[in-house]
């Protein structure tokens, strides 16, 4: 949770923190940035905290190294924006912020999925957009040190951040698509071992639970005979059934952002730096009001065509 210093209002009610140019508008800024990473840091032990127990998703050691990485980068980038804060002649908890980012973790709090496509790859993507325009903001503003912070250190450990979310969602969705008959157990067991022998575990993550989907199943994910002597399937938990759905992972993400996630996505993209972290635009255009538009426009246009053929 946000520090008890800060006094938390609606994301209305924040005043607007300007385009860098005064002193004050530099301030805003940077008690913007240092109120982001507070709150980054708390998400990155509470997706440890609140799903890592979960026997539903079985999820191996180096979803913990993951995150506890994230959370260690969080709490530097705090401590270093902080002191560029101060340096700059104000503090944390000068200026009013808002909980959004809490919001969503509280609405994403049953369910892992919604939770790794809400923070980690909307809201902090969504910071990998808008660095480029703060970066250039407090460069025309002559504070170099701001901006080289930002640029040279924080940059890149944010795309790997948000390249976590983009991995382990990508896990989830292919032990769900691969556990069927297995169970997720099973499928999961399988997904271990592979994350032990390489740096990115979700690469190639469909083939290797493919390929054990032979193998025995393990405890809790074994096939029972039903009735006749048939091999009836373990039941799924209800996040691998909906992820299982979906034929690809993307069409997974569009589906919990519209259902967790208000409105669509905003342009401007900084489709490097989410190409970096492992998705591109077919993860997110869908989402954006656009897209939705001439979607919903084609299909009208579709709707009136039989009707004017026969007119």
């Amino acid at each position: 949770m946000p520090d008890a210093a800060v006094k938390l209002v609606p994301a209305w009610e924040v005043p607007k923190r300007g385009k860098g140019g005064s002193l004050a508008s530099r301030q805003a800024l940077l008690h913007s940035l240092v109120h982001i990473e507070n709150a980054a840091i708390d998400l990155s032990w509470d997706v440890i905290a609140r799903f890592g127990g979960d026997p539903s998703y079985r999820l191996p050691r180096q979803f913990f190294d993951d995150f506890v990485r994230v959370a260690h980068d969080e709490c530097r980038h705090f401590l270093l924006l902080e002191r560029r804060l101060e340096g700059c002649g104000s503090r944390y908890g000068a200026l009013a912020a808002h909980d959004g980012l809490w919001e969503s973790a509280a609405a994403t709090a049953g369910s892992l999925g919604a939770r790794l496509a809400v923070e980690h790859c909307t809201h902090e993507a969504r910071g990998l957009d808008v660095l480029p325009q703060t970066v250039a903001r407090f460069r025309s503003g002559g504070d170099k040190e701001s901006a080289d912070l930002l640029q040279n250190v924080i940059l890149a450990e944010e795309v790997s951040h948000c390249a976590a979310g983009v991995r382990w969602l990508r896990h989830l969705h292919a032990v769900a698509r691969q556990s069927g008959g297995q169970g997720v157990d099973a499928a999961a067991e399988n997904g271990e071992q592979q994350q032990q022998q390489q740096q990115q575990p979700a690469a190639g993550a469909e083939q290797q639970v493919a390929a054990g989907a032979e193998r025995q199943p393990a405890a809790g994910g074994e096939q029972r005979p039903a009735a006749g002597g048939e091999q009836r399937p373990a039941a799924l938990p209800e996040w691998a059934a909906e992820a299982a759905r979906h034929a690809s992972v993307e069409t997974w993400f569009h589906s919990l952002i519209r259902k967790h996630f208000r409105g669509p996505l905003k342009p401007p993209f900084n489709d490097d730096a989410r190409a970096q972290a492992g998705f591109g635009p077919e993860w997110y255009m869908p989402l954006t009001a656009e897209f939705i538009d001439g979607q919903a426009a084609a299909e009208a246009e579709a709707q009136q065509q039989p009707a004017n053929g026969q007119a």
